[in-house]
């Protein structure tokens, strides 16, 4: 080495010093700034290399002194320096990238691989060890340790995989054709961790993972549908069962409206309509509650419409069809099945249905304006009525609710329009049926709470 040299290896081996203390300072919560130091010393190490006229790629034997001893000092910081810029790359393209969480497999492994290649050329430039040999010597190591470790090679690969394809990311929903469902909260190297609905941690290895079919609930979003079977007794045409279904469905305050719920026939017989209810939810955690109230307000829409749910073709043929007669609808009966009404006595209910009058309104007709009081008790029989406030949708009734409760009871005003969605029957009370039936009971008065207040809890 020329004197002229020995300036700038020296130079070499402090800056390669200095960038392994400032990129140790600056720490892990720095990441721009760790990148821009690793970047700037790196190129201040690769000019001197120049100026020094030592070449990284080749292998020169040192001289066994303190020269020498620089030399490969030098040169190993230098490679040292070159690892962490390309590894500073890689993980700056993935953050950039938009998608740092779900490329950590492939992020690793190019790390793993940039080490690998910096050591092997250390090896070979710095202290001239003959890497053909050491290659073959690890092959034959590498197929003892790859027979070994088969199952956990599976699941890294598959790892790998999984996450070049990208069917899933963390924080997605998926169900597997095993039936395990749930929500995607880890993934790694080996395995990858599945939340599931009754909140247990299911974890899967990447290999078997991989190996089956996987649906994602999440893509492209959340909103899914969900069928329903029914059956239904045949005394009706099937065209008006398909209508008080809609009737139903329409009715429902925890399913998606748009695209609009369906109900299709898919078979009938001389024992049963069949029919499929198709419907949307927001997410998986709504499925339980969308499902519950789609049931109640069919078994509300049936009983309020003279519709027979349809038994078991067992059932019938020990019975006998003559069970299956069709049920007439009566006022009683549909102020019997009223969700608030369930308190009153059979009398009581008897009193109101004699002095409840049938009224029907079309589609689109106000019933009640917001900040009106109402002058009687309006029991809905059939159809859909929406609450509004101030043209914004707040919930939606089903046949067996009422309206009026509010002005009547309290002699205040309605706090929401009520619109009819469809053609919407209903029984009215008059107050003062209402105030005779009050004066026998008082507590009456608590069982009919307002509506809205059950349906505004409900649905907030």
């Amino acid at each position: 080495m020329t004197e002229q040299a020995y300036p700038s290896i020296i130079l070499l081996n402090v800056l390669g010093v200095a960038g392994i203390v400032v990129w140790h300072l600056q720490g892990r919560t720095r990441p721009t700034e760790r990148l821009i130091a690793q970047i700037v010393f790196f190129l201040a190490m690769s000019v001197t290399l120049v100026f020094a006229k030592i070449n990284p790629f080749r292998f020169d034997a040192p001289h066994i002194d303190s020269d020498g001893t620089l030399v490969v000092s030098a040169k190993i910081l230098w490679w040292t320096h070159m690892a962490w810029a390309s590894i500073g790359f890689v993980r700056l393209y993935m953050v950039l990238d938009g998608r740092p969480r779900e490329a950590r497999l492939i992020q690793d492994l190019l790390v793993a691989v940039v080490y690998l290649g910096v050591f092997l050329s250390v090896m070979a430039f710095v202290f001239g060890v003959p890497i053909g040999t050491l290659l073959a010597t690890s092959g034959v190591v590498a197929i003892i340790l790859g027979l070994a470790l088969q199952n956990t090679l599976g699941d890294v690969f598959s790892g790998v995989a999984l996450t070049l394809g990208r069917p899933y990311v963390i924080g997605d929903w998926i169900l597997l054709s095993d039936g395990t469902e749930g929500r995607i909260v880890a993934s790694n190297w080996r395995s990858t961790h599945i939340l599931t609905a009754t909140h247990n941690l299911v974890v899967l290895p990447n290999s078997v993972l991989a190996k089956q079919s996987l649906t994602n609930v999440s893509k492209p979003d959340e909103n899914h549908q969900i069928t329903l079977s029914i059956s239904i007794a045949p005394h009706k045409r099937p065209k008006f069962v398909i209508d008080i279904m809609h009737e139903a469905l329409n009715n429902c305050n925890g399913i998606v409206h748009e695209p609009p719920p369906t109900a299709a026939l898919v078979g009938i017989s001389g024992a049963a309509i069949e029919l499929q209810l198709q419907f949307r939810v927001t997410g998986p955690a709504q499925r339980i509650i969308a499902r519950n109230e789609v049931i109640d307000l069919v078994y509300q829409h049936c009983n309020s419409n003279g519709l027979t749910l349809a038994k078991p073709v067992a059932m019938q043929i020990v019975e006998g069809l003559d069970t299956l007669e069709p049920r007439s609808i009566s006022t009683e009966r549909l102020l019997d099945s009223a969700p608030l009404l369930t308190g009153l006595t059979a009398e009581e209910r008897a009193i109101l249905a004699a002095a409840a009058i049938r009224r029907d309104m079309a589609a689109g007709s106000t019933i009640i304006a917001k900040g009106e009081k109402a002058k009687s008790l309006l029991v809905i029989r059939s159809g859909t009525v929406i609450l509004k406030d101030d043209g914004v949708e707040i919930t939606r009734l089903a046949p067996g609710d009422y309206l009026g409760a509010r002005s009547l009871l309290n002699g205040e005003a309605e706090l929401y329009e009520a619109e009819a969605l469809t053609r919407v029957t209903f029984f009215q009370i008059e107050q003062p049926d209402l105030e005779r039936l009050i004066a026998s009971r008082p507590s009456i008065v608590d069982d009919l709470t307002p509506p809205i207040e059950r349906t505004t809890e409900h649905t907030g």
